[in-house]
């Protein structure tokens, strides 16, 4: 297989294009209902705060500004979900290029990642784990130009705040990273020496604590429920002796079988699988505290509080796996011959998306078949009878009022849960089934 440079700079597009399209138009066609975690967000979007009581804003911001362009359209937030996944790619391949100075293997490196379902099938749900994708990514290719040049670019630290602050804004677990970060840069400068240290470091520091200083004092006005809520699905209240050891080895074996579709992906392209590991090669050094460093943080956490770590947490700890691998086994790869890697490839991206409709259309009892839209008519016609303004408050759970929330014209703000107190502020309001809408 024989290509140049414009023609991989191409594929890696047409890629990009494809990937987008074919899984929005899936869910778009398949799903009758936004997944849980998106409606959830929006919910939170309608009515937006600087935290809310599981996660930090960032991902209700972002799923508002698509609902002020395209209203109650539940293509666009699929759209927006590939959106970000592009994104992260893109950053990916950007960074191969500096990386490698090879178009093909950079191109490899994205295309492995088809091989881990976060990545694909996980996807059409944008939730925390899909918005932190390009930040993550960004934050490893400023680091990565910090960690490469000599002189500091005051615009690299800049920008690594910035991505490190929406990031965290995204996701809490997002912190993972950044020690990963932390420790490599603190590595290589106070113990090994190979850079000086520079006050310029600490823009990126300061850029991040004043983007977070709005949510910060959100949380401290909130009695810090977003962090208690984290810890609380940790089941670290519960957690014996044994924990320590059982959710440690539960995770490992979680993130192999995730991987396995991965691997048989690098079988293909690897023809031997030899290699050596030099701890003076500051690229793999680099690879590794952003790659390994962070996963085994988490498992840190699991073996020191016995804590159990939930699968889709660790959606974008894989995003570079595919440059660590290539840059490893480098030498064992022949570009010329790279068709059992491509039938490999193709398999999978065409597999997916194919198995995620067949279990869409076929399994009846998932929240994405949920009647949303015909519920929200009812209820608006119920309502239009006795009542002549607008509903502009919606009360109850995430998921029953933020359907209504999302599918109602008149867009009400959901409140949250159904209280005295709330309903008292109400001019009129109805209740059905612990849902209450209403107007201020």
């Amino acid at each position: 297989m024989r290509v140049n440079k414009k023609n991989v700079q191409n594929l890696f597009y047409i890629f990009i294009t494809t990937h987008l399209v074919l899984w929005t138009l899936v869910p778009s066609l398949t799903n009758n209902n936004l997944p849980l975690d998106t409606i959830e967000h929006l919910a939170w979007g309608s009515n937006l705060d600087w935290g809310f009581n599981k996660h930090p804003p960032a991902v209700a911001f972002f799923l508002e500004i698509f609902y002020q362009i395209f209203g109650p359209q539940d293509w666009a937030y699929y759209l927006l979900s590939q959106i970000f996944v592009a994104i992260a790619f893109i950053v990916v391949f950007k960074f191969a290029e500096g990386f490698f100075k090879n178009k093909t293997l950079s191109l490899i490196s994205v295309l492995l990642l088809e091989g881990i379902y976060f990545y694909n099938f996980t996807t059409p749900e944008f939730n925390v784990n899909v918005c932190q994708l390009p930040f993550w990514a960004l934050c490893i290719y400023y680091s990565w130009r910090l960690f490469n040049k000599q002189e500091i670019n005051i615009k690299d630290c800049l920008w690594l705040g910035v991505f490190a602050a929406i990031g965290f804004l995204s996701k809490y677990l997002f912190i993972y990273l950044l020690l990963g970060i932390d420790l490599l840069f603190f590595y290589v400068i106070f113990i090994k020496k190979y850079k000086k240290f520079d006050f310029k470091y600490l823009i990126a520091l300061e850029v991040f604590i004043v983007l977070l200083v709005p949510h910060m004092i959100w949380l401290s006005n909130n009695d810090y429920t977003t962090i208690t809520y984290g810890l609380a699905r940790t089941g670290l209240e519960n957690s014996s002796l044994l924990d320590h050891i059982i959710y440690p080895l539960i995770f490992l074996g979680k993130q192999t079988g995730i991987l396995i579709p991965f691997f048989i992906m690098s079988f293909f392209l690897i023809q031997k699988f030899k290699f050596k590991i030099s701890l003076k090669d500051k690229k793999l050094f680099f690879l590794v505290f952003i790659n390994l460093i962070p996963i085994g943080l988490m498992f840190l956490t699991s073996m020191l509080t016995g804590s159990k770590i939930r699968t889709m947490w660790m959606t974008p700890f894989y995003l570079f796996f595919g440059v660590l691998i290539v840059y490893i086994f480098q030498s064992q790869i022949n570009l010329k011959k790279l068709n059992g890697f491509i039938s490999a490839f193709l398999i999978l991206f065409i597999f997916s998306p194919f198995a995620y409709a067949y279990i869409s259309i076929t399994e009846t009892d998932k929240r994405t078949d949920y009647p949303g839209k015909q519920i929200a008519i009812k209820t608006q016609y119920a309502w239009n009878q006795d009542h002549k303004k607008t509903i502009n408050v919606v009360l109850g759970d995430e998921w029953h009022a933020g359907n209504l929330s999302y599918h109602l014209k008149s867009r009400p703000a959901w409140d949250g849960p159904v209280t005295i107190d709330k309903l008292s502020l109400l001019s009129k309001f109805t209740c059905i089934d612990n849902i209450c809408i209403g107007y201020r």
